[in-house]
Formats: C-alpha cells, sequence, structure tokens
C-alpha cells in the first residue's frame, strides 16, 4: 500500500508558501496606491487623537462650568449644601470616572490571578 502524502518517500516535500517582498526603501507599505498614507493605524496615532478627543472634551466642559456658575442646593443622606451647578456635575463625573475604574481594576486584578493559577498549575 502507497501513500500519497506530500513528503512521503517518493513525493516531493510541499513547497514552502512564499515570503512577502520586503518594503520599498521609500517607506510605503507594499501593495499600497499611490494615494494611500506612507504608515498605517499606529497606538500612537490612536493616543495622539484621544488625546485631542480628551481636550476638546475638556474645553467644552470649562466653557460649561463657567457658564453655569449659580449656586445650586444639594441633600444627600442627611448632609446639605450648596455648589455652583457645572462644579457638581464635574464632581459627579469624576465620582463616576472613579467608580469605572474601580471596578476595572478589581477586575482586571481578578483576572491576572486565574491566569497566575492557571500558568502555575500541575505540570503533570
Amino acid at each position: 500500500m502507497s501513500s500519497n502524502t506530500p513528503g512521503s518517500p517518493g513525493n516531493p516535500p510541499p513547497e514552502p508558501p512564499p515570503v512577502p517582498p520586503p518594503a520599498p526603501a521609500s517607506g510605503r507599505r507594499v501593495g499600497a496606491k499611490p494615494g494611500d498614507p506612507a504608515i498605517g493605524f499606529t497606538r500612537a496615532g490612536a493616543l495622539w487623537t484621544a488625546l485631542i478627543a480628551g481636550f476638546l472634551i475638556l474645553i467644552l466642559l470649562l466653557i460649561f462650568i463657567t457658564q453655569n456658575t449659580t449656586s445650586t442646593p444639594f441633600q444627600f443622606l442627611g448632609w446639605h449644601w450648596s455648589l455652583p451647578l457645572g462644579v457638581a456635575i464635574l464632581l459627579a463625573a469624576v465620582v463616576g470616572g472613579l467608580i469605572t475604574v474601580a471596578v476595572g481594576t478589581a477586575r482586571i486584578l481578578q483576572l491576572r490571578r486565574a491566569a497566575k493559577k492557571q500558568h502555575a498549575g500541575p505540570r503533570g
């Protein structure tokens, strides 16, 4: 009984897949059209875009706070105080962000612990 699988006696080994040619010295991506950007998506570019968006939101928030300076009374669990409305909304947003960070941090630590246990499991 003979086998027709590649690499078996009497059959040549399969050819390796083709290797893409190296990038040209001009810095353009291989196969890119002349109108395409020279560099594609990068993390640094995404960070820069996020920073710009964050600063635009911060500017809008500062405008909101300066336009809403009327003092507003607040009550919470028997406490009574008054703050400008813009400042109160900013504080609520900051507290919400801190709660989100705390929950995310707890989840990340939980996943790290689980991964560490799985990695250090029995090697039997």
